[in-house]
């Protein structure tokens, strides 16, 4: 038999990603120290490498950074999604034309399979180029046998001006493998986080080799078989396989904190209307139709001084639907239920299970089949994709502005309103 051939998996990580977002629209920041914030600018969700030089560390919430983001002259900007979600479809998309097989793992990771290319490190730098001129985002590039050490490879390629973004575990021998896995700690590898590290220390392993070179059916009597996988993709044998294609979800869940606290019922019902909307769209994309539906409501139990009430409702629906209207319909009733006007509530939403396809459908004896909504309902996606999300909508949507994210931070839709299109 032949030898098998090595995978060559790439690892492309955009650096920074909210933050290069923003700057590639506004170059004056290129060194201006800045943070993105998340929902309702709570918390930082993304650093500059100037901020991160600073001392701001990811989660933060944003109140406690204030004295020092005066100090230093830091920047805060609101998040915005439609932006980054554009962005990171361009960049997605050029990606794909250096391989067939490619796996979105997030929206600024991407798994590309280099398999059998010759010259892998010219094409990683060609990689990088393509992606920052035509879209100004820097990238990383990590290739690998297995995807955990892809993973460490982008990880080498990020933290060591020498590597120049492209770092190749392949090329290098055996014994500079395991004196790079030497140096790097054990919770830079993939999956294993804060608790999962200590519980490894008190096992003598601290470093990514201690990792790859434990004893595995005492690692994984101790640890499971996720923690044996980990291993074994140390080892360069592949347990976690590409996936092109993304599996269809089997529950689906739209929520949100409100800009403000909301006391009163219709406020309530207006976010809601907004959550079905968008839970139903998600399901109608993937072809599927759901059979219980749960609604939720919180107060903000960061608060203590006021009263607490955190009550949830499911309920299975009379037959499996994607249907707005009427998921929207069962969701009114359950928030009507749950509604007390006594207590002042931080966030909602709505949770769709027991989701199917739509060919897999069983009938009802004393419901007729309703061709006109599922004709509407696609009509309704098509507007919205065309013109907008939001465009087309429930009547008991949109009426309140109140509960809405605060974003006034936030920056111009720069790629995806005609209005904020920057003007040279």
């Amino acid at each position: 038999m032949p030898p098998t051939r090595q995978q060559a998996l790439a690892l492309v990580d955009c650096n920074n990603f909210y933050v290069s977002c923003e700057r590639i629209f506004r170059p004056d920041l290129a060194r201006v120290p800045m943070v993105i914030l998340s929902n309702n600018d709570g918390c930082v969700v993304s650093r500059s490498n100037e901020a991160k030089a600073l001392g701001v560390p990811m989660g933060q919430p944003w109140f406690e950074c204030k004295a020092l983001a005066e100090e230093h002259g830091i920047l805060a900007l609101s998040s915005n999604y439609a932006l980054y979600a554009d962005m990171s479809n361009r960049v997605m998309t050029i990606l794909s034309g250096f391989s067939p097989q490619c796996e979105v793992y997030s929206i600024d990771e991407c798994f590309v399979d280099l398999t059998g290319l010759p010259q892998l490190r010219a094409l990683s730098y060609a990689m990088r180029e393509r992606v920052g001129m035509w879209t100004g985002m820097p990238v990383c590039v990590g290739i690998g046998p297995t995807k955990t050490l892809a993973k460490l490879a982008n990880h080498v390629a990020k933290k060591h001006p020498r590597s120049k973004g492209v770092f190749n575990y392949n090329a290098l021998t055996a014994p500079q493998k395991s004196s790079l896995l030497q140096c790097l700690p054990v919770q830079e590898v993939w999956g294993v986080g804060r608790k999962l590290t200590q519980r490894l220390a008190r096992h003598g392993v601290t470093t990514a080799l201690d990792l790859r070179e434990a004893h595995i059916p005492s690692l994984r009597a101790e640890f499971g078989v996720v923690m044996e996988k980990t291993q074994r993709e140390l080892q360069e044998t592949p347990c976690m396989a590409l996936e092109e294609v993304q599996t269809d979800k089997k529950q689906i869940i739209s929520s949100r904190s409100f800009g403000s606290m909301v006391t009163e019922l219709p406020v309530l019902k207006d976010a809601l209307s907004t959550f079905v909307a968008n839970a139903c769209t998600k399901l109608r994309a993937q072809n599927s139709h759901a059979a219980v539906i749960q609604v939720f409501l919180q107060t903000n139990r960061f608060r203590k001084e006021l009263p607490q009430y955190m009550p949830s409702l499911a309920v299975p629906l009379p037959c499996p639907t994607h249907d707005s209207l009427e998921i929207n319909r069962w969701a009114s009733f359950l928030c009507e239920r749950m509604f007390k006007p006594d207590y002042a509530y931080k966030k909602a939403g709505v949770v769709l299970s027991d989701i199917r396809p739509t060919t897999h459908h069983q009938g009802d004896l004393l419901t007729s089949a309703r061709p006109d909504q599922q004709k509407l309902m696609q009509s309704l996606d098509s507007l919205n994709a065309r013109y907008g999300r939001g465009t087309v909508k429930v009547s008991t949507q949109g009426a309140y502005a109140g509960w809405q994210m605060k974003q006034s931070k936030k920056s111009p839709n720069y790629t995806t309103s005609w209005d904020d299109l920057p003007m040279v």
